[in-house]
């Protein structure tokens, strides 16, 4: 049998989370991998609808099918995204001995599921939350990849994540294109934006003139309302 050597100038290495695939290109700054390096090849033309439902931050639902298996739900994901052929990108990473790293990779499932994640956080979560899940969400990450898992500190930030997620619960709404996405919007019991208290750029029903003498009443209406919504 012959070898297809085109094929042989890629290192691809695929999983659950993602394939990465290393070729001359990588070894460069100024270079993209070409189209025919990558697994996964478009297939469709058009736009496509494509919903997904978290509960307490974990992915239970795609276009209204339950999963009960995570794992299940984010390789039915990964089938309809890599039709569209989103995901493509080069990451550019930093080794524990000090040297960058430059790799490409096809992520589908990851890329639509976190970003549908994030946007979900911002409707849900405070400013606050968001601010210091970012920070320790950063340190973690950095951690798991230097091999630091069984450091005791890792258990401590997984508690705060695990909290975060208590109401990060809802239908993110995604638009799939040719190479592309685009998240339209959520759905979720614990959007901080469904409230009485006012409207964004528009009028406030919360408070009045008197009430904004020293701000000290604005400045904690976002609890006011985290607390409202979530009857806490």
């Amino acid at each position: 049998m012959k070898a297809d050597y085109n094929k042989m100038t890629y290192s691809i290495n695929a999983g659950l989370w993602g394939t990465s695939i290393g070729g001359k290109e990588t070894l460069t700054s100024n270079q993209t991998l070409p189209e025919e390096a990558y697994p996964s090849q478009l297939k469709k033309e058009g736009e496509e609808t494509l919903t997904l439902d978290f509960v307490k931050g974990q992915l239970k639902g795609v276009n209204g099918n339950k999963h009960f298996s995570t794992i299940d739900a984010i390789r039915e994901v990964e089938e309809i995204g890599s039709a569209w052929a989103v995901g493509r990108d080069m990451h550019i990473g930093d080794t524990i001995i000090g040297i960058k790293g430059r790799v490409g990779f096809e992520a589908a499932a990851p890329m639509l599921i976190i970003k549908a994640h994030q946007m979900l956080e911002k409707h849900t979560l405070t400013k606050w939350q968001q601010y210091w899940k970012d920070q320790l969400g950063n340190w973690y990450g950095m951690f798991l990849h230097e091999a630091m898992y069984l450091e005791p500190v890792m258990r401590d930030i997984e508690k705060f994540l695990e909290s975060t997620q208590e109401n990060v619960t809802g239908k993110v709404i995604i638009k799939l294109r040719p190479y592309t996405f685009q998240l339209v919007g959520i759905e979720s019991e614990h959007d901080l934006m469904k409230s009485e208290f006012g409207e964004y750029g528009e009028m406030n029903k919360g408070w009045t003139a008197d009430d904004a003498k020293g701000f000290t009443k604005i400045l904690g209406n976002q609890l006011k309302i985290f607390y409202s919504v979530n009857k806490k």
